[in-house]
């Protein structure tokens, strides 16, 4: 995942304590599949289409 992927979880993480609920990356995700779930395919296929692109797999070790 790219970094600012990273931020906007711990933002998110940081939003729902101010809200008075404790919760962890994996419960957040989640709740993001199930939010993705509720989405009409247009909705979805608009919001996928929207998405960058990241190289998969594991970054080089540096030497």
């Amino acid at each position: 995942m790219p970094e600012s992927d990273y931020a906007k979880i711990a933002e998110l993480k940081k939003r729902s304590l101010e809200a008075g609920i404790s919760i962890k990356k994996s419960e957040l995700l989640r709740a993001g599949l199930l939010a993705l779930e509720a989405l009409s395919p247009a909705e979805l296929t608009a919001l996928l289409s929207g998405l960058e692109n990241v190289k998969t797999g594991r970054p080089s070790a540096e030497v």
